[in-house]
């Protein structure tokens, strides 16, 4: 049988891997539930089989390349309704600015 020898993870990492809160892996830390140790205070935890954090970080990466892909799209639209946004704006500030700054009377409603 073939045994893996584990890593140590900083807290902040096996927060990301073990997704629990800082806290509460202090918490375990100091109740003695996680094997830990300190470094140049520091605190690390053990992990016992790191192919699992590869297989986790993979699907991490393919979850981030995922939301980046749907953020681009998403952003195609804003800049797609800015623009509409800037022409609408535009014809309404030549509309005013023509209705201002000529003599003729403003176009009464048709319904009038």
């Amino acid at each position: 049988m073939h045994t893996t020898e584990g890593i140590w993870l900083s807290i902040s990492d096996y927060s990301t891997y073990k997704k629990i809160s800082v806290s509460t892996i202090r918490r375990h830390i100091k109740s003695n539930v996680v094997q830990s140790k300190e470094v140049d205070g520091k605190y690390f935890i053990y992990v016992p089989n790191p192919e699992k954090i590869k297989v986790k970080e993979d699907e991490e990466i393919l979850r981030l390349r995922l939301e980046i892909e749907l953020l681009k799209k998403q952003l195609v639209e804003f800049r797609e309704q800015a623009a509409e946004m800037k022409m609408l704006v535009n014809l309404y500030e030549n509309k005013a600015n023509h209705i201002l700054f000529t003599d003729e009377p403003p176009e009464l409603p048709a319904h009038l």
